[in-house]
């Protein structure tokens, strides 16, 4: 048995094998100036998801990364793929024992990951030192026992993007302070084919950002502070209930198969009047303003806003999705994948990308805040400082393997969805307990 409790048939499956530690001697690469000493010929390959800014991809292999090798003096090999596909491929890359120097994972994934991975504690604490230190949900998911398993890149913020003239028209001059608010007007517009945008499939960003907050807002939990699982209360059953009603009410039924990119899809052909997304959505309709236009013609991204989700019984919630690198213990050029980490991290060379993001994406570190881009576009204010808001998957535990093993399986998600299929809400609670006490015990 592991420490988590899973057998090592179970755990490979999830996760993969094996721990690590990594060398040190990266303190000259903050300055960016002086490369240290790699064998030439040197090749480094890393993966990352294909990025829903396609802008920030191609600069980091235009731009970004051939600096990073000339400082470097290696060969940086970036490989980009569907964010579904990235836990696939991490765990083949350790039951196999090669595979990617460096790899991107989302929420709280290392720690299924942690005997396979590199303590990368020192190149995380010299970036969080120059830069306000990291917003407390990426250290959260990035740190076990005291050490860094990974490396934190930034923050997608998750917001509602909707449809400001189609609110008005049902006298919504501000986005639904409550659930309650949300679902009549939601109702309003589904009547006039305006339906809400919503998945509850397995996929790795918007599913998992509504259904954790939206259980939170009604006082339910996974587990107390102990780890006991409690998600079997009255709490969770009257959010399902609601749930359920609110679906067929005001939302687009087709959404329990959405991935994350339906939705995008959807606000942009104009099928949908509102949906939890990141900015991604926005930063198109700016990029092909003349493609994407309302039914009156006009520029689509002229009719965007943002808001957070709305309150619930219990309170105002939000999770907004955490990116990190890891590096692989199989690799040969650990120091190197350290490194380039440092070396990317480091203000002047992160703030290229960042700025490419347009917001979509922000640093992971408190300064970010400060940059003179969040007054560029108010659009985008709602972004700034979402990352400080941001609650973990695993509340009121912590965001350790259990925790990623239950997000991971989608269990949380799943118990909406099989209630908004037609299971009771009753019985969809039941059975994510009992898939909960399988996993936390």
């Amino acid at each position: 048995m592991s420490a988590h409790g899973m057998d090592r048939r179970r755990f490979l499956k999830l996760s993969g094998a094996a721990a690590a530690t990594a060398s040190a001697g990266i303190e000259g690469i903050i300055a960016a100036r002086q490369a240290p000493a790699h064998a030439q010929g040197v090749t480094l390959n890393m993966v990352r998801w294909a990025d829903f800014v396609p802008a920030s991809d191609k600069l980091l292999r235009e731009e970004v990364l051939p600096k990073a090798e000339k400082t470097l003096k290696a060969t940086i090999k970036l490989e980009t793929i569907n964010a579904n596909d990235i836990q696939p491929r991490i765990t083949a890359a350790i039951e196999g024992g090669s595979g990617p120097d460096i790899i991107m994972t989302q929420h709280n994934w290392q720690h299924l990951y942690e005997r396979g991975v590199v303590d990368v504690t020192d190149v995380a604490e010299k970036i969080a030192k120059g830069q306000g230190g990291f917003y407390k949900q990426s250290r959260d998911v990035a740190v076990s026992g005291g050490k860094f398993i990974a490396v934190p890149w930034s923050v997608v913020g998750l917001m509602i993007a909707y449809r400001k003239s189609w609110f008005a028209e049902e006298g919504a001059t501000k986005f639904p302070t409550t659930w309650d608010d949300y679902r009549a007007l939601g109702k309003k517009l589904k009547a006039k084919n305006r339906p809400i945008g919503q998945t509850m499939g397995h996929t790795f960003g918007d599913a998992p950002a509504f259904s954790y907050p939206y259980l939170w807002s009604w006082g339910g939990a996974e587990v107390d502070t102990k780890g006991t699982v409690v998600l079997n209360s009255k709490e969770t059953v009257e959010s399902v209930k609601f749930m359920t009603a609110f679906w067929k009410d005001a939302h687009d039924e087709g959404g329990l198969a959405w991935d994350d990119s339906n939705n995008n899809r959807a606000f942009l052909s104009g099928t949908i009047c509102a949906t939890l997304n990141g900015a991604s959505i926005y930063i198109e309709s700016l990029r092909k303003p003349d493609q994407y236009k309302t039914d009156k013609g006009e520029q689509m991204k002229t009719d965007i806003l943002h808001s957070p989700l709305p309150k619930g019984p219990k309170g105002q919630f939000a999770y907004h999705v955490p990116f990190s690198h890891m590096v692989m213990k199989y690799g040969k050029n650990q120091k190197l994948a350290k490194d380039l980490l440092l070396w990317l991290g480091t203000k002047e060379n992160f703030e290229p990308w960042f700025l490419s993001q347009k917001g979509f994406s922000v640093g992971p570190t408190t300064d970010w805040e400060k940059h003179p881009i969040w007054k560029d576009d108010p659009i985008m204010l709602p972004y700034k400082d979402a990352a400080r808001l941001g609650r973990a998957p695993g509340f009121a535990g912590p965001p350790n393997a259990k925790a990623a093993e239950v997000q991971t399986k989608y269990i949380i998600t799943d118990m909406y969805a099989k209630a908004i299929q037609g299971m009771a809400a009753e019985e969809s609670v039941k059975w994510a307990e009992g898939e909960l006490k399988k996993i936390y015990g």
